[in-house]
């Protein structure tokens, strides 16, 4: 079983000055649960290395199990260290792939080129596609061989524009991932802010903030088994 994970290489927050990337629990929940299912695992990124972690992601408050168990584990630090660039990565081999989120993604791959055609190619094999929060960004602009956006018609979910205000951040982000969703005639699906949320619509599974990491993962496990 080999799944890709595809994380963020941009740390700048707009022109805020405020730092984000990659928030820390959304990838480390996802990819305890790929190990413990006994997934082989890559790691991807558009620069490759080290990707950022949202510094806001590394506070008391936003501490997991899985988190803490990341903090002691150097082979998992290594692995994220060392991600693959994008521009290197083949859909070929892969049997799903899964966007964590921070606010680094909106930056940098919702347009990624190398992000579309991936997803164009697991979208086309009908091959399982998850996301968790604002990882929901990659899947925007991707499209089939058609030009065919690949969510429209289907139960999606990410960061809310509710929880987006919550974390002050309404004015910061280049753009509202739930609308953006509804634009391209995505079924945008959300609970409560914070509620641990994730729905499976055919191969696509997506969870909506970070509380929602770990059962996204499960799910899109059993998408594999599907």
């Amino acid at each position: 079983m080999e799944i890709l994970m595809v994380v963020t290489s941009h740390e700048d927050f707009g022109t805020s000055g405020r730092k984000t990337g990659l928030w820390l629990e959304e990838f480390a929940a996802p990819y305890y649960r790929f190990k413990e299912a006994g997934a082989n695992i890559t790691l991807a990124s558009p620069a490759g290395g080290q990707p950022p972690v949202d510094p806001a992601s590394l506070g008391d408050d936003f501490q997991s199990d899985d988190t803490r168990r990341f903090n002691e584990d150097s082979e998992a630090q290594n692995l994220l260290a060392n991600t693959k660039p994008l521009s290197s990565i083949k859909a070929d081999g892969f049997d799903a792939v899964f966007y964590p989120g921070g606010h680094g993604p909106l930056y940098d791959l919702t347009d990624n080129e190398h992000s579309l055609a991936l997803l164009r190619a697991f979208d086309a094999d009908q091959r399982p596609i998850g996301t968790v929060c604002h990882g929901v960004t990659a899947l925007i602009k991707a499209t089939d061989a058609d030009n065919k956006a690949i969510v429209a018609g289907r139960e999606i979910t990410g960061f809310t524009d509710s929880e987006e205000a919550a974390v002050g951040a309404t004015g910061l982000v280049p753009f509202s991932v739930e609308q953006e969703l509804g634009k391209v005639g995505a079924a945008f699906k959300s609970a409560n802010d914070w509620a641990d949320y994730s729905i499976r619509d055919g191969h696509f599974v997506t969870g909506q903030n970070p509380g929602s990491s770990d059962s996204t993962a499960r799910l899109l496990l059993e998408a594999m088994k599907a």
